[in-house]
């Protein structure tokens, strides 16, 4: 079989596992076991959820055999880092640039797919006035890393109106606290991946005031990474992860009553744990707010992004693709 019908046998897969999804949560399983893949509650993970769903469904209904996907739940990044560099898993939608960084320290690990396209905002209070980055000017911002690509595209929008990073107050945030601390004036803004957006916004005391979908067009920032040793002995295993989270990416953005019902399932317990009208809020407005449908791993790109962070300072080094 080629790629082409490897990924029709997995949309077909997801599709027919999803379409008969009820609220049941499980770690999936069968008889080949189960891959723990790590994630953040975020909607640039969202195709984790579902292909893990999607996965553990067809082997529940006899349709294949082998390993199924476990979603872990972490609240930020560094943790995730930790628990790959440990080889306590042996997967997880991670930061790019953080990769990259992890490479040139020698640590085993392989970007593997995308895992979304788009999906940062740069917010404010709604009561705030603030149009500009101008407005910014001395205030406390929020980002989840200086890794993260959130933070390159804050850079990117502060040089539009002819201002640096030295010109805001940079604060690390898990992105879970941020929607809080912007309400409690903890911070005047921040840069992050939704649904830490659209909670705030949906609430009623922030507002965007700027989108990845409408500044950065090939935005790549989660990626799909996995450990070395995990290529070299289960290469299959590696494989059909990722024909998964392809399928589950070209079913998101098939239709809207997809989106509605991915919603329901990354919002149960054993997933994002969160109000699903959120990440539904999220697809709605607008609904390519976050997209996935696109997933390829294109070298332009990732050495366009390497390259603003080696501006950036975040890489010391340049990283080959």
């Amino acid at each position: 079989m080629n790629r082409r019908d490897l990924l029709k046998g997995g949309i077909a897969a997801a599709a027919a596992g999803i379409a008969m999804s009820g609220c049941k949560q499980s770690g999936g399983g069968g008889k080949g076991g189960t891959l723990t893949v790590g994630g953040l509650p975020v909607t640039c993970n969202l195709t984790l959820p579902i292909a893990a769903r999607a996965r553990q469904l067809a082997i529940e209904s006899g349709k294949v055999t082998g390993v199924g996907f476990e979603f872990s739940r972490y609240s930020g990044w560094p943790e995730i880092k930790e628990s790959l560099m440990a080889g306590q898993i042996q997967a997880a939608y991670m930061l790019a640039p953080l990769v990259m960084d992890l490479t040139t320290k020698k640590i085993p690990l392989k970007i593997v797919s995308l895992g979304h396209r788009s999906g940062a905002v740069i917010m404010v209070r709604a009561d705030s006035g603030y149009k500009t980055f101008k407005d910014l000017a001395g205030k406390k911002v929020a980002i989840p890393s200086r890794f993260a690509v959130d933070f390159l595209f804050l850079r990117k929008m502060l040089a539009k109106e002819g201002m640096t990073v030295a010109d805001v107050e940079i604060s690390e945030m898990a992105p879970p606290d941020m929607p809080a601390a912007l309400y409690a004036n903890a911070v005047d803004a921040y840069c992050t991946g939704e649904p830490f957006g659209a909670a705030a916004q949906k609430a009623g005391y922030a507002v965007p005031l700027h989108m990845t979908r409408d500044e950065w067009p090939n935005y790549i920032c989660c990626v799909l990474t996995v450990r070395e040793e995990l290529i070299r002995d289960q290469p299959e295993v590696v494989q059909t992860l990722v024909d998964y989270v392809h399928a589950s990416g070209t079913w998101l953005d098939k239709a809207p009553q997809n989106r509605a019902k991915a919603s329901e399932i990354a919002a149960a317990r054993g997933y994002f744990n969160q109000d699903p009208k959120i990440i539904q809020f999220v697809m709605e407005n607008p609904t390519d707010r976050v997209t996935y449908g696109d997933m390829r791993m294109i070298k332009s790109e990732f050495d366009d992004l390497m390259q603003l962070e080696v501006a950036a300072g975040t890489l010391k080094k340049e990283v080959p693709f």
